[in-house]
């Protein structure tokens, strides 16, 4: 997977430029319904992506409108296709990509689909976006994380509430939920997603894909043994990783670009004080 280049991969669309991987789901017809097609290639490409020396970050979303109905149910109804248990890792999740994974949330999220996008590390929706969990009312059970990932996000009373009643939540009461953390218009979801992704890679790759590895490990820890495990990475970084000749200019970096962040007429009145 080469920077700049651009290819398609049947029913998933990959795109890379300024270290920044950006995967389309592409079946727009069936809602970017998961197929045994789709499934495959999007498993594939979380395992290719994560071995690239030429992306630090990347952007998952679907061919409007929608970005993913789930399971395709005329798939799994006929008996033939999808195989659910061999499409996760051992502790039945995605496969976890070690990159920051952002999920660019365009339209409907719905069970399956929502569990894609609960696997991603932070969501940006579109003013479009609706999630629903229906695996009951389909009459089917969770396998890839959602019993544990939503009430992650959302808290278990909220997550008892999606899965039971399957109502759908809009962008606005996602966001509130914390579901998501930014609600953009649709035709700025994209560039606002690729906007986030080239701040992630202007990072120090590997510092924050050891943090984003941390918080990982915290998961199910008692504080004690999350705080132990912590002190534990940041020996180890120091001793191994830590670069004292570039704290300068890092440094100097950080302050500009926090300035740059800043309103300016706080700026001008931070300028005329006595601070």
């Amino acid at each position: 997977m080469n920077a700049e280049v651009s290819s398609s991969i049947s029913s998933l669309v990959i795109e890379v430029r300024e270290r920044v991987a950006i995967a389309i789901l592409n079946r727009p017809a069936a809602r970017n319904a998961l197929n045994q097609e789709l499934l495959s290639n999007l498993v594939r490409f979380m395992g290719d992506v994560d071995q690239d020396d030429d992306v630090d970050a990347v952007v998952l979303t679907g061919a409007d409108p929608a970005f993913c109905a789930g399971l395709d149910l005329r798939e799994l109804e006929s008996g033939q296709g999808i195989r659910i248990g061999k499409l996760t890792t051992e502790d039945g999740r995605w496969p976890r990509c070690t990159k920051p994974l952002i999920g660019a949330i365009n339209g409907a999220a719905v069970t399956g689909g929502l569990e894609i996008a609960l696997s991603c590390d932070f969501l940006v929706a579109s003013e479009r976006a609706h999630f629903a969990d229906t695996h009951t009312r389909v009459g089917i059970q969770p396998g890839w994380g959602l019993s544990f990932l939503l009430p992650q996000a959302v808290g278990l009373r909220n997550a008892k509430y999606m899965s039971a009643t399957g109502n759908f939540v809009d962008a606005e009461q996602a966001q509130r939920m914390g579901l998501v953390t930014e609600v953009v218009s649709h035709e700025e979801l994209l560039s606002k997603a690729f906007d986030v992704a080239r701040e992630v890679v202007a990072n120090d790759a590997l510092a924050l894909r050891t943090l984003m590895a941390g918080y990982e490990e915290s998961v199910g820890l008692s504080q004690e043994d999350a705080m132990k495990a912590e002190r534990r990475r940041a020996v180890e970084w120091q001793n191994n990783n830590f670069d004292q000749s570039q704290i300068v200019e890092r440094r100097q970096a950080i302050i500009h670009r926090g300035s740059s962040k800043i309103d300016p007429e706080i700026r001008s009145a931070e300028a005329n004080s006595d601070i």
